[in-house]
């Protein structure tokens, strides 16, 4: 691996903020699970029960809306698709958008009917279109759990009705969040407070189950669940100036508590947490040499805003390295990943983003390899 010379360092101490201010203990909350989490990097602010297995309801339904924004990321399914509803997926009990066997809606509308509407039935159809049958989309469920790292998963439907093989845990599903809110479009649509699905002469509004999102500022996910044996769940995530936070509450018992202990947890890492942002999305980091290339170089940029998040009172050291693979050879792809951009603390890794080329290279062709041999012997003759 080559390292490349550090340009950046990022002091952060403790005289940046106010020496007078210290962060308050975490809230008791009435919840049998629950865990914070700083969105860009996924560290761990405050948890409780976080690897207990607990049963997921219709917060599964992230990992569905993931799946499918994921394919249609990679063009293997269009938000305009049709959707046919199967007799199956319109038998579906519990929460519904009423689906008749045979209807047929777009892609997108169907995923609407999953993030606002919690549609059990929009679920399997979505689920059906997707993988082919249910049966296989909850192969790439459990598949796709894997590679996130949630080890305390296990899928059986798309949708979150019970089923004793269906679990998860509350560390996982703050995992799940964490790559959730990166998928392109999936805040979009957790967002969305009111929806009309169905006009006249029978018409269906969805109304989001997530309360937050008009309780709590910042709010724009991601999605509740409830079934008697799993309790009330939220995974929720708000933003407040460049700070995300993720909160998961998990087996809450009073009709309401889901969200009062959610905005209790996030108002604790809001108000106990400093942010500074590093880089905003789409900033160029460096400038990576290209191989046989048309151009020299090709600018290095991040996908995501880099920053760090420290606790009010406490201090520390926080710097950057870049970090690539090997040095690159054309012809590179816009958005090909050229290596990493590590944030230290204290010399210790606490987030890790990849650095991914911001425009295209051609390959050098004939005349520009020999007008570059042309300028080196020239060079060397001089």
């Amino acid at each position: 691996m080559i390292k490349l010379r550090n340009i950046i360092i990022f002091l952060l101490l403790l005289n940046l903020w106010p020496q007078a201010v210290w962060a308050a203990d975490v809230p008791a909350l009435d919840a049998e699970a629950y865990v914070l989490m700083a969105a860009d990097s996924g560290e761990i602010l405050a948890s409780s029960n976080a690897d207990a297995k607990r049963y997921p309801a219709s917060t599964t339904k992230i990992m569905t809306l993931v799946l499918a924004l994921e394919a249609v990321e990679r063009g293997e399914a269009q938000l305009d698709d049709t959707v046919t509803t199967s007799e199956y997926a319109a038998s579906m009990g519990g929460s519904q958008v009423y689906l008749y066997p045979g209807e047929t809606r777009t892609l997108e509308e169907m995923l609407i009917a999953v993030a606002v509407g919690s549609g059990n039935d929009a679920s399997v159809a979505v689920a059906e279109h997707i993988g082919g049958t249910m049966g296989s989309f909850v192969e790439m469920m459990n598949k796709r759990a894997a590679e996130l790292g949630m080890t305390g998963t296990h899928y059986a439907n798309p949708h979150g009705l019970h089923d004793a093989e269906h679990y998860t845990t509350a560390a996982d599903m703050a995992k799940l969040a964490h790559h959730a809110i990166s998928v392109p479009g999936l805040l979009d649509y957790t967002g969305i407070y009111e929806y009309q699905f169905r006009g006249e002469p029978k018409p269906l509004v969805l109304w989001n189950t997530n309360r937050l999102l008009k309780w709590y500022d910042g709010t724009d996910g991601l999605k509740t669940g409830y079934t008697s044996e799993a309790g009330r769940n939220l995974v929720a995530t708000a933003k407040r100036g460049d700070m995300r936070l993720i909160s998961v509450v998990m087996g809450v018992v009073p009709v309401h508590g889901h969200f009062t202990e959610s905005m209790e947890l996030l108002n604790y890492g809001f108000n106990n947490y400093a942010y500074q942002l590093l880089y905003p999305a789409g900033q160029a980091i460096c400038a990576v040499p290209v191989a046989k290339g048309a151009a020299d170089t090709v600018d290095a940029v991040l996908q995501n805003p880099a920053g760090v998040l420290s606790k009010l009172g406490e201090g520390g050291e926080f710097t950057t390295e870049i970090k690539v693979t090997e040095l690159p050879t054309a012809p590179i792809t816009a958005g090909q990943q050229l290596g990493e951009l590590q944030i230290l603390k204290d010399g210790q890794i606490i987030n890790t983003l990849p650095l991914l080329a911001e425009s295209a290279v051609e390959k050098m062709n004939l005349l520009q390899g020999w007008r570059q041999i042309i300028g080196s012997i020239c060079s060397f003759n001089y």
